[in-house]
């Protein structure tokens, strides 16, 4: 059987014993002297649990503490002296921050146990293993069929260099999509450069797309290179593409025919070597034969089309982006937050999620702000918790599921307005009032 894990800091002012020898028989332990060793240390993720013998003083227990949110994953636990806790700092850093405590003299049958049982929660919390994506995909969490599609169809198109069109809904990771199909292309090296056309005012979107010469206007002092000559090189996403006035398609067309552009207030032509990717959350398609978007230039776009997976398809990956979402944001967390509970998990399951990944991200990140246990529930994430329909209810639990996602939806399309979201409904502000007392939602 091969030795679990132990890291023990033995700060250099300690006077504090060296772990007890009951601990040699299942465990690894090495010993550092200092916080920066310890960090040095906890690079190599072999370390689920460690010790720590004494705390330090009021002056260094910002350090301390910064260490500890650094290294919230791991399992502290503290080895301290007996009078230790009448100190004000020291109380502080064992209430946030260590899972257990001990005071001198230890039990060392105590430690032994106390350390297993928290290497066996550690390992209970660790996230599952998943060699589905390669490093460069690594953003494009998950092991659905639906994600697995996504990520051979974007290997497949990087190897090319036309125009590429995503279509998605908002915050289905349209963007993200894009970054891969940059990063692994021939043009990786070269710079990635997302442009939001429906955020430029449509006064300076001619200038900020295609730049201006010297001159051109009231305050152009000199020559500007716009934001697709600066992506030479490399790769520009033209976000939200639907947006683009009309009257600039046709000069994103003739750029995208002749590999060409012409300043504002210049008669030269300027040739760029660049990449377009574009996405909208909008049907092309459907704006093109509303006269909204030119069809000419729709086809120049579509050449290689992706189709970025709503989050309501890829619910085998809900669990592992929860999870992912709150190793990434764990520097805002609470310091006793540990993770997901069973039922906040269920609720995330059982949600439709409108807003995709974004709603996800949002929900996860406010919950490990106000969250006040070691685990995140279901009323963190402003969800209600799952209820398990009773025996023979058959059709009336459908009916009650469905009615619950379908006030949930238009909840999340309103922004939360309980007043458009009745008009969505089509019920009035009242009936939505006790749906939402009936299905335990908060408004």
């Amino acid at each position: 059987m091969s030795l679990k894990k132990l890291l023990c800091i033995e700060l250099g002012a300690s006077s504090a014993p060296p772990p007890p020898a009951v601990l040699a028989a299942e465990w690894d332990v090495r010993t550092v002297s200092s916080w920066r060793e310890a960090a040095r240390a906890l690079r190599t993720p072999v370390y689920l649990v460690g010790v720590v013998l004494d705390l330090p003083g009021p002056d260094g227990a910002e350090v301390a503490a910064r260490f500890f949110r650094d290294y919230w994953h791991i399992e502290w636990v503290g080895v301290l002296a007996p009078r230790a806790l009448e100190a004000s700092a020291c109380r502080a850093l064992v209430a946030a921050h260590l899972a257990d405590f001990h005071t001198r003299p230890v039990d060392p049958l105590h430690l032994f146990h106390a350390l297993g049982h928290l290497h066996g929660l550690a390992l209970l919390r660790a996230p599952p293993a998943s060699g589905a994506a390669a490093p460069e995909l690594a953003a494009l969490t998950g092991d659905s069929a639906a994600i697995a599609r996504l990520r051979a169809q974007i290997v497949k198109v990087a190897q090319s260099d036309a125009p590429v069109l995503i279509w998605g809904e908002s915050g289905s990771g349209k963007e993200l999509t894009a970054q891969a199909v940059h990063t692994q292309s021939a043009r990786a090296a070269g710079p990635f450069v997302p442009i939001n056309c429906g955020a430029i005012p449509p006064a300076l979107i001619q200038s900020e797309l295609f730049g201006h010469a010297r001159g051109a206007f009231t305050g152009a002092a000199k020559d500007k290179a716009g934001l697709i000559e600066s992506a030479s090189g490399g790769t520009v996403f033209l976000d939200e593409i639907a947006d683009l006035p009309k009257d600039l398609q046709s000069n994103l067309l003739r750029f995208l025919q002749e590999k060409t552009i012409y300043r504002v207030g210049s008669t030269r032509s300027v040739d760029v070597d660049v990449r377009v990717i574009a996405a909208s959350h909008v049907n092309l398609q459907q704006a093109v034969e509303d006269g909204l978007f030119r069809e000419d230039l729709y086809y120049r776009l579509n050449v290689l089309p992706i189709d970025v997976p709503p989050l309501r398809e890829r619910k085998a990956d809900l669990d592992m982006l929860a999870q992912h979402f709150f190793r990434t944001f764990a520097t805002e967390k609470a310091p006793r937050l540990k993770g997901f509970g069973p039922d906040a998990l269920e609720a995330i399951r059982a949600h439709h999620w409108p807003g995709n990944v974004r709603e996800l991200i949002n929900r996860t990140r406010r919950a490990m702000v106000l969250s006040e246990g070691r685990l995140i529930g279901p009323h963190d994430l402003g969800l209600a918790p799952r209820r398990a329909p009773a025996a023979g209810a058959g059709l009336d639990a459908s009916r009650i599921a469905a009615e619950r996602a379908a006030i949930g939806a238009s909840l999340e399309r309103a922004g939360r307005n309980i007043t458009h979201a009745a008009r969505d409904l089509g019920v009035s502000r009242m009936t939505l009032y006790r749906l939402l007392a009936k299905h335990g939602i908060q408004p």
